[in-house]
């Protein structure tokens, strides 16, 4: 079956906000998907990994997604996948079942399968599971790269509708854009810093960090691309440099939670083995928010 999902425009990787006892806080999930849709968000991504889903359990997982699903009125593509292609089958029908839109299917991690185990892999889940599926990219995670012939193979099944490059390999992105232009398949941009030159080569949107902290100008650099203003587009990008390379100082989410609790929004406190930001880091947030705090009020006062 092909799916109709408009993959154009900006998806925030959502946090996964938790209480002082380690559970989650799921008042703080719903405040989140709605700060967001409000923001003018294209839709959300919860429970990948900037959601810490490596820490959460299945069903933890599961009353994530149906959070988001109930509080938010534009599309939710939820995070799923395992390195065992019959849990992450699971794993994406219980996902399919709570509502999402569409799968983001990280690809398996810590075995690296060869190109045929990989392909068998998502077509297991796309035979499966009638829901649009993005294939997700991240080897500096996974320990494996998903190769280009395995991704062009893959746009041919009418559930696999995207691919999250995550990567930083621009050409494996463009030749991927090359080899599918006359599929129904977004390629889009996992790292915020690459997202204006994905677009340059035919990325469709992003599934942003960022984002969640900066959705509008996120949003407005984003559709300025696509709509082939990119001068424009280029001035976000360069405002939100500093922002960018920030949120990666440590492990994602560990700088993007503390940003989000600078800006008042979410706790920072983070699953372990991951920890909270070092403070040295932390000042120097302050400082970067900072700017663009004030960025954002001129651009307010000239609107």
């Amino acid at each position: 079956m092909t799916h109709d999902i408009d993959l154009d425009g900006v998806f925030p990787a959502m946090v996964t906000p938790l209480e002082a006892d380690d559970s989650i806080d799921f008042d703080g999930v719903r405040a989140e998907a709605q700060r967001l849709e409000r923001a003018g968000v294209d839709g959300l991504v919860p429970v990948g990994t900037t959601g810490e889903s490596a820490t959460l359990s299945h069903d933890e997982h599961v009353s994530v997604v149906e959070t988001v699903v109930e509080t938010a009125s534009i599309p939710v593509i939820a995070g799923a996948g395992s390195n065992a292609t019959h849990e992450a089958l699971a794993l994406a029908e219980r996902t399919r079942d709570a509502g999402a839109d569409a799968l983001l299917l990280i690809s398996p991690y810590y075995n690296k399968p060869e190109p045929a185990g990989m392909e068998e892999h998502y077509r297991t889940i796309a035979d499966a599971v009638d829901l649009p599926q993005i294939v997700y990219n991240v080897p500096g995670r996974t320990g494996r790269t998903i190769e280009i012939d395995t991704a062009a193979a893959l746009a041919d099944h009418g559930n696999v509708v995207g691919y999250k490059s995550a990567s930083g390999d621009l050409g494996r992105l463009s030749e991927l854009v090359e080899r599918t232009r006359e599929a129904e398949f977004a390629v889009l941009s996992g790292e915020d810093g690459l997202t204006l030159p994905a677009l340059a080569a035919g990325a469709r949107g992003t599934i942003s960090v960022a984002a969640n902290v900066e959705p509008e100008r996120v949003g407005e650099m984003v559709h300025a691309a696509l709509d082939d203003e990119f001068e424009r587009a280029r001035e976000h990008h360069l405002a939100l440099g500093p922002l960018f390379r920030a949120l990666f100082w440590e492990t994602n989410p560990i700088p993007l939670k503390e940003a989000l609790s600078i800006r008042g929004h979410v706790s920072p406190r983070m699953r372990s083995p991951l920890s909270r930001l070092s403070s040295d880091h932390r000042g120097e947030l302050e400082s970067v928010l900072a700017d663009l705090d004030d960025a954002d009020r001129l651009l307010e006062a000239e609107r």
